[in-house]
């Protein structure tokens, strides 16, 4: 045999093994990097692939592909409270192909409590989802794969989108050229046509059937409807306060308080307050302590029902009812028992500010030993509040009205509020209902009595 001839065969055998042993070689490393999770950049890799590929032994498109699948993260639906196992997928905030940073909202997720955001544990784009809007996704489900790496450069973006415009000028002369053929036949096949088009002309006043639902219009007017699906939060309150109705032995009974002092103090110091310590000063905090005192006086209103146990709180956290757009809330005023009206006020606003800009969190409203709603922001006279279960007793405040009262044997004009307190008769009988709100109303009709502890 030649030596010439077999010379070359030996050289193209060595270069087949070297890229076999190369590509063994990379694979190996990759295997070990996906079993570590070691993300590495793909840049790393692709310098080590163009020396195979100046020697004509391995393309870089399989490295580049390898590794970007390695450095994919799929991101799942995070943990959002202990009695929640699912939610509502209500909002992609970012889309495929966005870029974003770490901890950058991607979607909203709404529960039975509370709005989640889902965040992005690194920054990256987003390259799939794997759930839509309005469906039901579980906890730990696979939400959405994220490509982790920088932001995709300025120039990159611009080149890729100069490509496109060129792609499509393309497109849009081939179909200018191919306009005129088609014109061309659709004439041809055009000619013998007019018989068709008179008998349409004839068979076309069919609108008359529309007149009878025109008429119905103009008789009754618009008589539409809308359909909206309850949410989850909707469904939920449904759910505890007819469970609430059908478990506690609801009983209420109602008190009348005159508001003067109180009015008078609140009109006094509300601008030094408002000055001094940035909050406004309303009426709502001398209820909470005045509820705080008596609660600790009459420890069955303070306590809970857990099945065959009730509960004594040496504490008083009180929930109070905050409307929102998407239902009632109920955000929890923790250790009552040592805050002053100040510090109540600017729990309040920060809570409610919470609860209206959708930033409350499932914390924000775990416990509670006691609830005050008060309907009386809204006009309301009298009413009957539903117990927030597992507690035993709610306070209900209405809206202050002018009434004529007897003072000292005479009649005067007096702003005067109802209240309520219903409570669970299987824990809190008639006389402790009746004492907590005498004690509730002599301490509001009075705001001295708070400070001399009576």
């Amino acid at each position: 045999m030649n030596s010439s001839r077999i010379a070359p065969s030996l050289v193209t055998m060595s270069r087949t093994m070297r890229s076999q042993q190369a590509i063994r070689t990379g694979a190996r490393y990759l295997a070990a990097s996906r079993t570590f999770h070691v993300q590495a950049r793909a840049s790393t890799f692709i310098v080590g692939s163009e020396r195979f590929k100046q020697a004509g032994i391995l393309n870089t498109n399989i490295i580049t592909q390898q590794v970007r699948t390695y450095a994919d993260k799929v991101v799942k639906v995070p943990q959002m409270a202990e009695s929640i196992s699912e939610g509502t997928l209500k909002q992609w905030v970012k889309n495929v192909g966005d870029y974003v940073k770490q901890d950058e909202e991607v979607a909203t997720i709404e529960t039975d409590k509370v709005d989640v955001s889902v965040n992005s544990p690194a920054s990256g784009t987003i390259i799939e989802v794997f759930a839509a809007e309005e469906d039901n996704v579980a906890v730990g489900a696979d939400l959405f794969k994220l490509e982790l790496g920088d932001a995709p450069k300025e120039g990159a973006a611009s080149s890729e989108a100069k490509e496109e415009p060129k792609k499509e000028e393309t497109k849009e002369e081939t179909k200018k050229e191919e306009q005129p053929k088609k014109e061309e036949k659709k004439v041809e096949e055009s000619k013998p046509a007019p018989p068709k088009e008179e008998s349409k002309k004839q068979e076309a006043p069919k609108p008359a059937a529309s007149q009878p639902s025109e008429q119905t219009k103009a008789a009754f007017g618009n008589r539409s409807e809308n359909r909206v699906k309850m949410n989850r939060m909707r469904l939920r309150i449904a759910e505890r306060l007819k469970s609430a109705q059908d478990t506690a032995a609801s009983l209420t009974t109602f008190n009348e308080i005159d508001m003067t002092n109180l009015m008078d103090l609140r009109s006094t110091y509300k601008d030094a307050v408002l000055k001094k310590h940035n909050v406004k000063f309303g009426f709502m905090s001398a209820f909470v302590k005045a509820s705080a005192i008596a609660l600790q006086e009459l420890p069955a209103v303070n306590a809970s029902i857990d099945g065959t146990d009730i509960v004594y709180h040496d504490y008083v956290d009180i929930s109070v009812a905050v409307a929102t757009p998407k239902g009632l809330v109920t955000p929890v005023l923790r250790n009552v028992e040592d805050m002053g009206y100040i510090d109540i006020e600017k729990n309040i606003a920060a809570l409610g500010n919470k609860a209206r800009d959708n930033k409350i969190t499932i914390e924000d409203m775990a416990g509670g030993t006691f609830t005050i709603s008060n309907g009386g922001v809204f006009g309301s006279l009298m009413g009957t509040p539903i117990i927030n279960l597992p507690q035993t007793a709610i306070l209900g405040m209405h809206g202050i009205k002018d009434r004529p009262i007897a003072v000292n044997g005479k009649v005067e004009i007096r702003p005067m509020m109802y209240v309520a307190l219903t409570y669970d008769h299987r824990v809190i009988d008639g006389r402790e209902a009746v004492t907590f709100l005498v004690k509730l109303k002599e301490m509001v009709e009075d705001p001295r009595r708070l400070l001399l502890n009576l």
